[in-house]
């Protein structure tokens, strides 16, 4: 082999190793086999202390400590003003026992009552991986979520936040701890194309890498859209939820976090009583601000059946994301385990199991999210 021909080569392979993946390995692997690991530390960790269920009291006046069947609503009424002045403004409602106009004017109503107008996000109160999220934009769109919501359920509606950053912040402090820390940020790309004028939607996803690596997730979901022409240079977002199931990119964001931040998520994490594990997701206007602990909202608080998101980066290593998962559900465990030191009970095995079908139950009935 010639000199030439052996530069060419480990040039290639020097390129091939600085081009992002489009999709980690085992990024969509079935859920089952990637959290067989963890299912088996979880275990281990049950055995060392005792108690399956030790997470449930994690955040004691969370439901469940988050693990399942909390309410979102709940969680945020708890706020005090610190927190809420980083919130974007929501409202909790339950549908009537019967689907029809009222049910739409009662809407309005309590949005009126916080003030809140069109457009505004629809959310189930009791979900996880934004099942049952929408936009709505006006009465119409109201009226059509409505209808197809399940009756006689609570639900919640919160202000459109229109920057276009958003975030996941895991936030983690021992009981009695001075303070906390963040474990985790995850920056989160909905799946997007941008217009040439010449090309369908489904020819601009076909010409992503990461796009095309998704395609079988987001070309179902848009139907007919997905044969529309953009016009050049129009940008357009193919889901509204951020969620990597659902064809976003998530990137680890962890070289965010600076002192600053660090001090205003402690601030706002310690305005949310007895709160100890979880995730705060948020939208924010740049990431030169959200450095600041500035410019962000709140859209979500989620507790311990949340995770660190940044394990489904495409660079990042099963390793990396196996040592991120067994940190932070060995934390929950030492959490719980300190609160039952001060004489909490944690759920029993079989309340945990019902709240976790009656939240799956629940979930198969919402509508489709955007």
């Amino acid at each position: 082999m010639s000199a030439d021909s052996l530069a060419a080569r480990l040039q290639a392979a020097l390129t091939r190793r600085r081009t992002p993946r489009p999709v980690s390995f085992f990024e969509f692997w079935p859920g089952f086999v990637f959290y067989a690991p963890v299912v088996l530390f979880w275990i281990a960790q049950s055995i060392r202390h005792g108690s399956v269920t030790l997470p449930t009291l994690t955040n004691p006046l969370i439901e469940a400590g988050g693990v399942c069947g909390e309410s979102k609503t709940d969680i945020l009424d708890q706020m005090g003003p610190t927190a809420r002045a980083f919130l974007a403004p929501y409202v909790g409602i339950t549908t009537l026992g019967v689907v029809g106009a009222d049910n739409v004017r009662m809407a309005e109503a309590a949005m009126r009552a916080q003030n809140l107008t069109y457009p505004v996000v629809a959310k189930p109160d009791m979900s996880c991986n934004g099942a049952g999220v929408r936009v709505i934009a006006d009465r119409a769109d109201l009226a059509r979520y409505l209808a197809e919501f399940p009756a006689a359920t609570r639900m919640q509606l919160q202000a459109l936040v229109t920057d276009e950053g958003e975030a996941g912040i895991f936030y983690v402090r021992m009981p009695g701890a001075a303070q906390g820390q963040i474990t985790s940020i995850t920056i989160k790309h909905p799946p997007q194309v941008v217009g040439d004028g010449v090309s369908t939607i489904r020819a601009l996803v076909d010409a992503d890498a990461r796009l095309a690596a998704v395609a079988g997730i987001l070309l179902p979901k848009l139907g007919a859209q997905a044969s529309r022409i953009p016009a050049k240079d129009d940008r357009v977002r193919l889901v509204f939820v951020g969620n990597h199931c659902r064809g976003s990119t998530f990137k680890d964001g962890r070289h965010l976090i600076t002192p600053a931040l660090s001090a205003r998520i402690e601030a706002i994490a310690r305005d949310l009583p007895e709160f100890h594990f979880g995730r705060f997701d948020v939208r924010f206007s740049t990431v030169a601000k959200l450095r600041q602990g500035e410019g962000f909202k709140i859209i979500e608080v989620n507790g311990a059946g949340s995770e660190a998101t940044h394990i489904w980066d495409p660079e990042t290593t099963i390793f990396e994301a196996y040592r991120a998962q067994f940190f932070h559900y060995g934390a929950a465990f030492r959490i719980g385990a300190a609160i039952r030191a001060q004489g909490r009970k944690p759920y029993g095995l079989w309340r945990l199991l019902r709240a976790w079908q009656g939240q799956k139950a629940l979930m198969a009935r919402y509508p489709a999210n955007d």
